[in-house]
């Protein structure tokens, strides 16, 4: 097992591409080559021909190839993505917890960069950003047009240099600058305190190498602080995913050993296989982390808050604990990234990482484009959550897989609409009364209804959520 977790490590289950990559990536050799086919592979050389000899200013003939490459795989799904020697470094850089940057996870929107969350601590975080803000221009330069994986590049440089980012607060509908000075990043991926006597909050904001280790000590610190724990929330909202290692690891401190975490089926023998719990997770001084947890941690009354931004490795542990019944699902729907990414190397310094399987939780259920649907639902306030229906899921992506068959739910634009409506006018309000309470605040909602769960006292369930589905075509 520890073997296969080495390996499997490196697997890419994440949701989002950007400034902190929040993938993994498993490399693999391949050794046999599909048939080719000649007479497109003609026509390719034809037009590169063309463009060299005719078009009106000189071209550079590797970027031809290389974006040719490029547009060849992004074509496949949101998530399968062409690294050159750049790229990949970032690639890298962003599964370990540490880069040069600003310090924003981020996707893409109309052709723009959408903030999907500050890191906390960051120069971004202390520049004021905040989630949904839209990039406009990096610098001088125009965000429309340039590819995410561009955007990126931009934003990040050397330590202490700064870059200049135009931002459009939706919100506020309004458009101003912000200059920011690169540093070096270091997420802190775990956070967690004893919320009051018998009850603590444990958050992990994204599954990275060091997500274990840290993940083990704050636990350890809260049993030393309080050692007659009755109850515990683990938080993975807006947990864009990561390391499939540190998936199974989280899972495995709640889990008896020896039963299946996750599994993934795709078309070659090595993207299908099994993840069990109970492996050897060692940290820093050679000690298995697991094991070195208080034997109570297995069967601690536990409850798991999600929301639409919960993706993929946080997908995976809900889905365990859900299926091995170990704890209560509380929140929204997740964001439903149910596909992994595999690396294949080109040479030494670039590679393409493409989409080789689905994971399916314990039971079998693949949630690519679906999601985990809570036990309990939970908005995120007490009147509502309003504004839920405009965030980005799997099944809104261009080019997603899809899980059965789609069609355009015409329910769902017009919830849209309406949740567009409702924004302009809270837009109007001033800034301090919009403020979203912080996660593990006495204000967190959600966290408030997940502590009475654990006290066996009245939950408030959501006033406006319901589960989405897939709509199957008609005959």
């Amino acid at each position: 097992m520890g073997h296969k977790l080495k390996i499997a490590g490196w697997m890419a289950i994440g949701a989002f591409a950007g400034a902190l990559t929040t993938v993994s990536l498993q490399t693999v050799a391949r050794n046999t080559m599909a048939p080719l086919p000649l007479e497109e592979l003609q026509q390719l050389a034809a037009v590169f021909s063309i463009i060299k000899s005719d078009y009106v200013e000189p071209v550079d003939e590797k970027k031809l190839i290389t974006d040719a490459i490029s547009g060849m795989v992004s074509s496949l799904d949101p998530h399968s993505q062409y690294f050159d020697k750049k790229s990949f470094q970032e690639f890298r850089e962003g599964t370990s917890g540490k880069f040069v940057g600003v310090g924003i996870e981020i996707t893409q929107e109309d052709g723009l960069v959408k903030v999907v969350s500050p890191i906390e601590g960051s120069p971004a975080f202390r520049a004021g950003l905040k989630t949904n803000d839209l990039i406009t221009r990096i610098d001088d330069a125009a965000v429309k047009g340039l590819t995410l994986n561009e955007a990126v590049k931009r934003m990040r440089g050397e330590p202490n240099t700064k870059v200049i980012l135009t931002i459009y607060r939706k919100d506020e509908n309004r458009t101003f600058p912000v200059t920011i000075v690169r540093e070096e990043i270091k997420q802190q991926s775990v956070r967690g305190k004893v919320l009051e006597p018998g009850y603590a909050w444990v958050r992990i904001s994204q599954f990275q190498e060091r997500t274990t280790e840290d993940f083990v000590k704050k636990l350890e610190e809260i049993y030393k602080q309080d050692p007659k724990l009755k109850g515990l929330v683990l938080d993975l909202r807006n947990d864009p995913g990561g390391l499939l290692s540190a998936a199974i690891a989280v899972s495995s401190a709640f889990l008896p050993d020896d039963v299946t975490v996750v599994s993934t089926k795709g078309q070659t023998t090595e993207s299908n296989d099994v993840f069990k719990s109970g492996g050897k997770y060692m940290g820093t001084n050679g000690a298995n982390l697991i094991k070195s947890l208080p034997a109570s941690i297995k069967k601690i009354p536990l409850i798991v808050l999600v929301n639409e931004g919960s993706a993929s490795a946080s997908e995976i542990v809900s889905g365990a604990l859900q299926d091995h019944r170990r704890a209560t699902i509380m929140g929204s729907q997740t964001f439903g990234k149910g596909s992994v990414q595999t690396f294949r190397p080109l040479s030494q310094e670039t590679g393409v990482k493409i989409t080789t399987s689905r994971y399916y939780t314990p039971s079998g259920r693949s949630i690519q484009a679906k999601g985990i649907m809570p036990d309990v639902l939970v908005d995120e306030t007490a009147e509502g959550s309003p504004y839920a229906v405009l965030r980005m899921r799997e099944a809104d992506l261009e080019k997603h897989l899809t899980n059965g068959a789609e069609q355009k739910n015409e329910a769902l634009e017009k919830a849209r609409e309406d949740a567009m409506k409702r924004l302009e006018d809270e837009s109007r309000k001033p800034a301090s009364e919009r403020k979203a309470p912080e996660f593990g605040s006495s204000e967190d909602f959600q966290l408030q209804q997940a502590l009475n769960q654990l006290k066996g006292k009245t939950v408030q369930v959501s006033k406006t959520q319901t589960e989405r589905k897939e709509t199957p075509k008609d005959n």
